[in-house]
């Protein structure tokens, strides 16, 4: 059994932890100012977690951080520990595009309508291999330089790993943070004493607990009906097959358990010693965007 993070371990890389951070209005939103270099008057959180799931048929996505501004612009924010296939972040952004002006432009309303947006991504890894702090992307023509499809649309990568001189010294000192490093800068020490707080929080110590009660339920309980599979086919053949057999009807309810308490692919992968395409297979087959 892969060894899972104790509650103490936690950083602000975890999607747990990430999640509950950003869920005080006052960081998130300190957050996205320095990141974009605007002022935003307030903003407001339509779900704690937004979940879209626009067709039957259409798999649906769960955001880590998705506000909306006093203007109605758009802002989803997600920690992002492991690179996936090659091309698979930027075709993510793609699909999370889609879903998101599906669901922000209502029925019968035109095109003209939706509000500008913003995918962010903070990555523990160079995304493109640049050594950029941040990779920001936008439509633009080819053929005639400088010119923008205005599509109010904008995708931005944050580098954990990149050389970050460049940067508003907030988000500079917060890549550092991402990275491991002391909390540095007024919107660092912030979001660390926000983590210091959360982890002191019984309630919130007691939701992710639940995680590791999952994962030694998957244990004892797939290995209890190997055994009694096994024992019933009478041979030690029989045993190791049944206990393969236990160990995988066990392990997908664990990680279906653990998917719906929003653990990031990777990790969930680590804790059930299932192989990360195992793990994504059962999350398409339950709707999840991976």
């Amino acid at each position: 059994m892969g060894r899972f993070k104790q509650w103490e371990e936690l950083t602000i890389q975890d999607n747990f932890l990430f999640q509950k951070v950003m869920q005080n209005q006052r960081i998130c939103k300190y957050l996205i100012e320095k990141i974009l270099g605007i002022r935003i008057e307030k903003i407001t959180f339509p779900e704690g977690e937004k979940s879209i799931d626009n067709r039957y048929d259409s798999k649906s996505i769960r955001l880590d951080v998705y506000v909306h501004d006093e203007n109605g612009h758009v802002y989803d924010i997600e920690m992002q520990c492991t690179n996936g296939s090659e091309g698979e972040l930027p075709k993510r952004t793609r699909y999370y595009q889609g879903m998101i002006d599906m669901d922000e432009l209502k029925k019968g309303q035109y095109y003209t309508e939706l509000k500008e947006s913003f995918i962010i991504f903070i990555c523990t890894f160079d995304p493109f291999g640049e050594n950029l702090p941040m990779y920001t992307f936008r439509h633009r023509c080819i053929e005639k330089e400088g010119l923008e499809l205005g599509d109010l649309s904008t995708k931005i990568f944050l580098n954990a790993k990149g050389e970050s001189d460049t940067l508003d010294p907030d988000i500079a000192a917060f890549l550092r943070y991402v990275d491991g490093k002391a909390a540095e800068g007024a919107l660092t020490k912030e979001i660390n004493e926000e983590v210091i707080r959360i982890k002191e929080h019984k309630e919130m110590r007691r939701e992710y607990m639940t995680l590791l009660m999952e994962l030694q339920k998957y244990k004892t309980e797939g290995m209890q009906e190997g055994i009694e599979i096994g024992m019933k086919q009478g041979m030690e053949k029989g045993m190791e097959q049944g206990m393969e057999k236990g160990m995988e009807k066990k392990g997908r309810t664990v990680i279906m358990n653990l998917l719906k308490l929003n653990m990031p692919i990777d990790n969930i992968a680590a804790a059930t010693e299932s192989p990360i395409p195992y793990v994504k297979e059962i999350a398409r087959e339950a709707g999840y965007s991976v």
